[in-house]
């Protein structure tokens, strides 16, 4: 079962704010929105609507001003924060994060009009900040389970959910915090696009004659692990919101399958129809390798009337690496939401290979 038929039915009076509506996670949290006949509005600093039905709003998070304007005639009901915005340091990251939910949430606050809120973070949450990812010396306990204790790290995930619910005491609504693994979904220009970037390297890979090269450790090659479609997500953010024996409480999100890396990377290597290499003793990171490529991708989009000849918008190698290269092998327990009745489940070689289709048929890979 890939999907689930939502217990409530909506009406327009279910009024969407989604934050972040041109990710991976906001575009299809907004379009699952729609499909259950909400009224949505997708707010982003440079809109690009491709998403039939979404009323689309540019403003800018960090500035309280351009909120207040860009929002005076909407007072949602449910707001949908699924942005973040990279930094170079933890402290900044910090900073800037917090920032954002706390303006956004003092300007509705004056509607008076929220009744609930959701924040999707993911699983650093357990493995810590990017400048610290996995390497602290302490690893987590897997499967990662929500009561586990915040980590002894500076973290903008914990600064993030404490804005959230700095504001519910505030203000009175309720909220979730929803932790996916790995993202796997379409769009372009985001920060972390695992699916999309392996997509495009196996592509260059094919145009090159080259093997498909493992760029990760051991640990993750040979161990379990779980990744995230962004429609599951989509999926269990709108049954959280409409059932309050849910409300108030933090998820974790994953497909609800596990594999191992090197099951997953020669079946992905079969679907481009190209040779493999798996984990040999080194780490490879992809970073240093598609760093190399953007002659070869722009030749390869010419070629195939692409629509994105620019690889830094389709490819986030950086966060590939940190993924694949963890130390651990890293998968989460989903007790908590079954408990509760959600049950949807999405085969993950499907995953990936539903994206793979959609990519290529949207010609944005050859």
């Amino acid at each position: 079962m890939d999907s689930q038929k939502l217990s409530a039915t909506q009406s327009t009076e279910n009024i969407a704010l989604v934050v972040g509506a041109t990710g991976i996670s906001g575009s299809n949290l907004a379009s699952k929105l729609i499909e259950n006949g909400w009224k949505v509005f997708g707010l982003s600093r440079s809109p690009k609507n491709d998403i039939e039905g979404l009323q689309s709003i540019a403003a800018d998070l960090l500035n309280e001003e351009s909120l207040t304007i860009a929002l005076s005639n909407i007072s949602p009901t449910h707001v949908f924060f699924t942005t973040w915005m990279r930094n170079d340091t933890e402290d900044e990251n910090i900073r800037v994060n917090s920032l954002m939910i706390r303006n956004l949430l003092n300007v509705v606050a004056v509607k008076k009009s929220v009744q609930h809120v959701s924040l999707v973070t993911g699983l650093k949450h357990y493995l810590g900040p990017f400048d610290a990812y996995a390497t602290t010396g302490t690893l987590p306990e897997t499967p990662l389970r929500e009561e586990q204790p915040r980590l002894d790290l500076k973290n903008f995930y914990y600064a993030q959910e404490d804005e959230v619910y700095e504001a519910a005491a505030r203000d009175g609504f309720t909220w979730n915090i929803h932790r996916p693994h790995t993202l796997i979904g379409k769009t372009i220009g985001n920060a972390m696009n695992m699916g999309t970037t392996l997509a495009v390297y196996a592509s260059i890979c094919k145009q090159e004659g080259s093997p498909f090269i493992w760029p990760g450790s051991d640990a993750q090659w040979n161990g379990l692990s779980d990744v995230t479609d962004a429609k599951v997500l989509a999926d269990q953010i709108i049954w959280a919101a409409n059932n309050p024996q849910a409300h108030n409480l933090a998820f974790n999100i994953t497909n609800g399958d596990v594999f191992r890396w090197k099951w997953l990377w020669t079946k992905i290597a079969e679907w481009f129809q190209i040779e493999f290499e798996g984990y040999n003793g080194t780490v490879k990171p992809l970073e240093t390798v598609l760093n190399d490529k953007n002659a070869i991708w722009k030749q390869i989009a010419k070629e195939n009337q692409l629509i994105e000849d620019d690889l830094g918008q389709l490819a986030s190698a950086w966060h590939t690496d940190l993924d694949l290269g963890r130390p651990l092998e890293v998968m989460t327990d989903m007790s908590r939401s079954r408990k509760l009745g959600f049950s949807v489940y999405k085969n993950t070689k499907d995953s990936f290979f539903e994206l793979f289709e959609q990519l290529r048929n949207d010609k944005i890979i050859p």
